[in-house]
């Protein structure tokens, strides 16, 4: 079987079920379903998922909607939790994900690094591709010294290792910085850039009097008090106007595209789906890339790899396994 090739856009789908960042509500299913049909129509074939995401409820939905449909392509992810310590746990979970989304996994992914038995983990992920459970490998989260390791390891047993799935967007520029796009680049692994618009921030919709509910209330707030902010949003604006008025959506979605990443941005909502799949067919000259990515800079850190509450280092290996 051939390695799963990941398309430049695909949706992602971690509200379809999280209740905690995205107030998921069950009446709304018809609504999701809507946009998983629009999205299709219009050419979308490829979706990312997690077992952690509503606790398989996206996963559920996402295999109810796309019942019966071949070309669907479906990533997902097994939760790397402090309990999980085993190659055997990986298989597992990758079966009853595949139970859940009643369909094959084109592309299973490691979801973030462990504190420990990252090197199980890998077996695992070895495994499931060996045995034909899934199609393809992939890790997400990944620091440039594990994704080396893992590239090798499974590089070793014939397995390839197809994506690293990683936070990129404008507010949150780092695995551009320091050096682990390139690394993926290096090895031949596609980045999977996810929240390319970090929450809704980069719709430009956010001000000081109007703030989302919930954990995002304080990035967005944060954000839109930085004296940068305004500048950048009008960037995105000004370089929008270029293209006959495209939003500042779908400006940070195909910025992320520019610097080479494949992207999934989010959908609830049919307007979401659209701005998503026009900024696919945007693109970006190295002129604005240059003035967004001037806009960027000049913003102090929204969001700081530091803070993040990914294991940095494997505590029995010491191996680097978070750094973006």
């Amino acid at each position: 079987m051939e390695p799963f090739k990941v398309p430049p856009i695909g949706l992602g789908t971690w509200a379809w079920g999280d209740s905690i960042f995205w107030k998921y509500d069950p009446a709304n299913d018809g609504q999701l379903q809507e946009v998983f049909d629009y999205a299709v129509d219009q050419g979308i074939t490829f979706w990312d998922t997690a077992e952690l995401y509503g606790l398989g409820r996206s996963e559920q939905l996402l295999g109810t909607f796309a019942a019966g449909n071949p070309n669907i392509q479906i990533a997902t992810k097994f939760a790397a939790l402090p309990w999980k310590t085993s190659a055997a746990d990986v298989v597992e979970a990758a079966k009853r994900s595949t139970d859940r989304l009643g369909r094959p996994i084109d592309l299973y992914q490691i979801h973030f690094p462990g504190a420990w038995s990252n090197e199980a983990y890998w077996d695992g992920l070895a495994q499931c591709v060996e045995s034909g459970l899934v199609r393809s490998a992939g890790v997400s989260n990944y620091g440039s010294e594990a994704l080396r390791a893992c590239h090798a390891t499974l590089a070793a047993r014939g397995v390839p290792l197809v994506s690293n799935q990683v936070q990129l967007s404008l507010v949150y520029p780092y695995a551009l910085k320091n050096g682990l796009k390139e690394t993926a680049d290096s090895l031949g692994i596609t980045t999977l850039a996810y929240s390319p618009l970090a929450l809704g921030i980069l719709t430009g919709k956010y001000t000081a009097t109007n703030l989302p509910e919930g954990p995002r209330r304080a990035i967005a707030e944060k954000a839109v008090a930085d004296p940068a902010f305004p500048a950048l949003i009008a960037t995105m604006t000004k370089v929008g106007a270029a293209h006959g008025g495209v939003t500042p959506a779908e400006v940070a979605i195909a910025w992320c595209a520019a610097k080479g990443a494949s992207v999934i941005p989010g959908a609830r909502t049919i307007s979401q789906a659209r701005s998503d799949l026009a900024a696919a067919k945007l693109r970006l000259s190295a002129t604005e890339v240059a003035m967004l990515d001037q806009a960027s800079d000049a913003l102090a850190p929204l969001l700081s790899p530091e803070a993040s509450p990914f294991p940095k280092q494997d505590v029995f290996t010491k191996m680097q396994m978070f750094d973006s």
